[in-house]
């Protein structure tokens, strides 16, 4: 994606993560509506099951981390979501890639429930942990946060307004906004704190997490530590190997990483320094 310039938000693309993240929630709520539409089919306990409810997640059901993400509480809710989703997520997947762009977004989409759940334990004005919460915003709250440190004076094009704004200045008009309705009395205050806690989750993602990503950072860590033990596994039979030919009046040597070190005799005759070569 080219820094610089205007982006007009027009037609994005339409692939990836944003398009299975998008077609995902469409497809729930689609569901939803049939079954209570056509077939009276109340939705209310896959509701519970897929919510976000504090009381719930402490008591086991984590899975609410993720998957209070792709409910929805009605039409408008769903399609401005999506909407922005489509906007800012398209850009930013086509900048990272799918990995780390997904990587994002579900850590923006967890931060925020757990800033939720934290929020609704202290009861901070009247909320309960009882209380459901549903909704994409606390993930795109974050990707508007990522986008809008990354592209700070990157101007955009909002379709159809007949203007541009810095996504900076797009960025803090979301802050505020949902800063406002956390205390406004005809909001959902504990949505809003989802909103929030995407936006904290967002920045910590850019400025504190590795550039090449969780997944990779994670896979180089653990072959570190097999590497690690493997190397450690060598050196102790090497030592073992040393104590049995010396119980047979016989010497042998190894080096620091556990390579079998030959005598000089062998040197003198073309043999290499280590037999055993890592």
């Amino acid at each position: 994606m080219r820094r610089g310039g205007t982006i007009s938000f027009s037609f994005p693309p339409f692939t990836g993560w944003v398009r299975r993240i998008v077609i995902a929630c469409t497809a729930i709520y689609l569901l939803q509506l049939i079954l209570e539409s056509a077939f009276r089919i109340s939705f209310r306990p896959a509701e519970e099951l897929l919510a976000l409810i504090p009381v719930f997640v402490m008591r086991g059901e984590v899975w609410q981390l993720v998957t209070y993400s792709l409910l929805h509480a009605g039409f408008g809710h769903l399609f401005f979501n999506m909407l922005t989703l489509w906007f800012i997520g398209s850009y930013l997947e086509r900048d990272w890639g799918p990995r780390r762009f997904i990587e994002c977004y579900l850590f923006c989409v967890v931060g925020a429930a757990l800033v939720t759940i934290a929020v609704a334990y202290t009861h901070f004005l009247g909320m309960s942990p009882r209380t459901a919460t549903v909704g994409a915003s606390g993930g795109i709250f974050g990707l508007l946060m990522a986008f809008g440190i990354l592209y700070a004076d990157q101007e955009m094009f909002l379709f159809p307004l007949p203007f541009s704004i810095k996504a900076k200045y797009l960025v803090g008009i979301w802050i505020v906004v949902a800063i406002v309705g956390v205390f406004s009395p005809t909001q959902d205050g504990v949505a809003n704190f989802a909103h929030l806690g995407g936006l904290l989750f967002g920045f910590l993602f850019v400025k504190f997490l590795p550039r090449r990503g969780l997944t990779y950072t994670a896979s180089e860590q653990y072959f570190g530590a097999r590497n690690w033990y493997y190397r450690w596994k060598r050196r102790r039979a090497a030592r073992k190997f040393e104590v049995y030919m010396r119980q047979h009046d016989r010497k042998v040597n190894f080096d620091e990483h556990g390579n079998y070190i030959p005598p000089d005799d062998d040197k003198k005759n073309g043999g290499s320094k280590s037999g055993w070569v890592n």
